[in-house]
């Protein structure tokens, strides 16, 4: 399946949201998309491992991490549980480490930045709810697509 943003974008301008520049792309695969899964977390990648260990079913993790700056929410060994189960892709609105080795995978990985600490681990944060970044709201079921021109969003599959 390719996906092209700009063309969703023109082919179904009314059908889609599209969130504003912030990211970049880590992830070995540059283009991906699929219904969303969320999270809601904030220093604490606990309930990231959780959901990643669980199958993907080319579902996309969208993980809230606040825009923190201060550790990461994702690194290699998240990424190969997002590899093995069948993720299409994570975007994290944080940080994420092991980018190099990330960047070998076959899985999508959007995200603010790298940082090389790692994240606490007390299992706090919510999943399956809205969250809210980038001038748009992500609700598990939509449908997210990112490539190297943005991410945008669709309540339904525009594929």
């Amino acid at each position: 399946m390719e996906i092209h943003t700009a063309d969703l974008c023109d082919s179904h301008e009314e059908r889609v949201r599209v969130v504003e520049p912030m990211f970049g792309s880590f992830g070995g695969r540059p283009a991906f998309g699929g219904p969303i899964a969320t999270l809601k977390v904030f220093e604490d990648n606990s309930l990231v491992r959780a959901e990643l260990e669980g199958p993907g079913e080319g579902r996309v993790l969208v993980v809230d991490g606040g825009g923190s700056m201060r550790c990461a929410l994702v690194g290699d060994q998240l990424a190969l549980l997002g590899v093995k189960n069948g993720w299409a892709g994570v975007i994290v609105y944080g940080c994420i480490r092991d980018a190099k080795a990330i960047g070998e995978m076959d899985l999508g990985v959007f995200a603010l930045g790298t940082h090389p600490k790692k994240s606490i681990k007390k299992g706090a944060g919510d999943r399956d709810i809205e969250v809210n970044f980038g001038g748009v709201v992500f609700a598990p079921g939509q449908y997210v697509y990112a490539d190297e021109d943005g991410v945008i969003v669709s309540d339904s599959s525009l594929l």
